[in-house]
């Protein structure tokens, strides 16, 4: 069972930053490629980012290319979302979301390809 820890949420002004992480315990970290969903209220969970299990492939959806950075460091079995000049339409619940137990690598885009969720940090942007 693998346990994930998201902080780093908040409420910040139109074009600032943020920055989540997400700490996993209790399986090989590094074996797992991991994504950021968010869930705004009324709305389906969509992916903001994902990333491959050695960093060496990233998906971002087309809404926060240019602006959200993913990485991860598999020595801290920790992943960053870095969130940078956010809008209003970024306010949501995010979560970060591990694929444990498979054989591939790869960047996965849709919460049925993930087993293992945090409980969400709430990032809040106002105008």
């Amino acid at each position: 069972q693998v346990q994930l820890v998201e902080s780093g949420g908040g409420v910040v002004q139109a074009g600032g930053s943020l920055r989540l992480s997400c700490a996993a315990s209790g399986g090989t970290f590094s074996s797992y490629p991991m994504g950021w969903f968010r869930q705004a209220p009324g709305k389906e969970r969509e992916v903001a980012a994902a990333i491959g299990r050695n960093g060496d492939g990233t998906y971002y959806t087309s809404s926060v290319k240019g602006r959200f950075t993913i990485s991860r460091d598999n020595a801290k079995n920790t992943v960053y979302l870095q969130m940078n000049s956010l809008k209003p339409e970024d306010t949501a619940v995010y979560y970060c979301a591990a694929r444990a137990g498979f054989t591939y690598s790869g960047t996965y885009t849709s919460p049925s390809n993930y087993n293992n969720w945090g409980q969400g940090t709430q990032v809040t942007v106002y105008s």
